[in-house]
């Protein structure tokens, strides 16, 4: 990832409008900043959610609050708590997020 031309900003993530992506089970709400070609969100996941579908993006993410299950293609399973993060590059390993209890992340893709 090369981060050129974004001008210095403070974001008050409070500010930025909801945007509300069902998953299989529950539902995800994106508050949502584009910097060039790099997309900035902090992502709120309800009880209950699972992702509709196997991401290959890649992503730095950071749990904020909750607990995520991770789930790659190949079967390993992740949980991450508050405080911890991943990392996975473009194309490299399918995976999906659910959660039993809610979450909400910081994650730059």
């Amino acid at each position: 990832m090369k981060m050129q031309s974004i001008p210095f900003e403070a974001i008050d993530w409070t500010t930025i409008e909801k945007t509300e992506h069902p998953g299989t089970d529950g539902v995800a709400l994106w508050r949502t900043r584009q910097f060039s070609d790099i997309r900035v969100r902090m992502v709120d996941y309800s009880p209950g959610y699972l992702a509709d579908h196997w991401c290959s993006k890649g992503h730095i993410l950071l749990v904020i609050e909750g607990e995520l299950e991770t789930e790659l293609a190949d079967g390993r399973r992740f949980t991450l708590k508050a405080g911890m993060s991943y990392q996975v590059a473009d194309g490299a390993e399918p995976h999906r997020s659910s959660t039993a209890t809610g979450a909400t992340l910081f994650i730059v893709d």
